[in-house]
């Protein structure tokens, strides 16, 4: 197995460091190239040899409050803001292959949307529309909140456990509305019969994953859109522990490859369910 270097570097020259996108399909392309670029930097590593795969990610001067024009601390402008989860498996900055000031990142279990999310990605709109294109909500495979809820919700009664454990409960109560449509929809496209199939707890996290990505991107969207200087725009996706991939079923395609779009409107999310749960990961999960 290979070893990885990467560098986030300002070494005091010129150096051609990116520009800020123009709007937010501009910042939805580098940012899925970004994580596509660190997707292949990690498959590179995972092959046989003993040489060293490097990535090197410039880093803007002005970013560091380097910049000879420049006093005092530098001024924050992100081209996007991120709502992710806390696991430490999924470090925002690097999935997207960014350096400092390129993202405005919120963390929080389950990157569910409660009140102090919102209010600090509000911030974000407001304060900092000027750069902000971009709002995206990324969730995880595999992601321990979710995956407590599913099983709360396969077994009722380990609710009761949590009796005293009030803010686990907050993030379970608004994690297990998405897990019970998916597992409903489940069944609704597999049949009744899809819950003694062998993957389908691990499918349902996977699909809850996604469909709670998606709709909190959604919410976002109703809520921040015309927030700030400019038309903020949402999107969402997965990052596959397993595959260094970012997988987002949409409605109207197969594609899953990168970040998506959310609904428009509410009664879309029908057609988004359909998606996900016919997905091939999803069947393929299934067993």
């Amino acid at each position: 197995m290979k070893a990885i270097e990467v560098t986030y570097r300002y070494d005091g020259r010129k150096t051609a460091v990116a520009p800020r996108p123009a709007n937010a399909d501009a910042a939805r392309r580098r940012l899925d190239e970004g994580s596509r670029s660190i997707g292949a930097l990690l498959d590179a590593a995972g092959q046989d040899g003993d040489d060293v795969v490097r990535r090197i990610i410039h880093v803007d001067p002005r970013d560091l409050g380097l910049a000879t024009d420049v006093g005092g601390a530098p001024r924050q402008r992100p081209y996007a803001a991120v709502l992710g989860c806390s696991d430490a498996r999924v470090p925002i900055e690097l999935i997207f292959n960014e350096g400092p000031n390129d993202l405005f990142v919120v963390r929080v279990a389950g990157n569910g949307l409660g009140a102090e999310g919102m209010g600090s990605l509000k911030y974000a709109a407001d304060h900092l529309g000027e750069s902000l294109k971009l709002v995206v909500v990324l969730g995880h495979s595999g992601c321990g909140a979710v995956s407590a809820a599913v099983d709360v919700f396969l077994t009722p009664s380990s609710y009761l456990e949590l009796a005293d454990q009030h803010a686990l409960r907050n993030i379970l109560d608004r994690l297990l509305v998405v897990v019970h449509a998916a597992a409903k929809h489940m069944a609704v496209v597999h049949g009744p019969s899809v819950t003694a199939r062998p993957g389908y707890r691990k499918a349902l996290i996977e699909a809850s994953v996604v469909s709670n990505a998606a709709l909190s991107a959604y919410t976002l969207q109703q809520e921040l859109g015309h927030r700030g200087t400019g038309d903020l725009r949402a999107a969402y996706g997965v990052w596959l522990l397993e595959s260094h991939r970012i997988w987002a079923p949409r409605v109207g395609g197969d594609t899953c490859d990168g970040l998506a779009v959310p609904p428009v409107e509410a009664g879309a999310f029908a057609g988004l369910a359909d998606a996900v749960v016919k997905s091939e990961r999803i069947g393929g999960l299934l067993g």
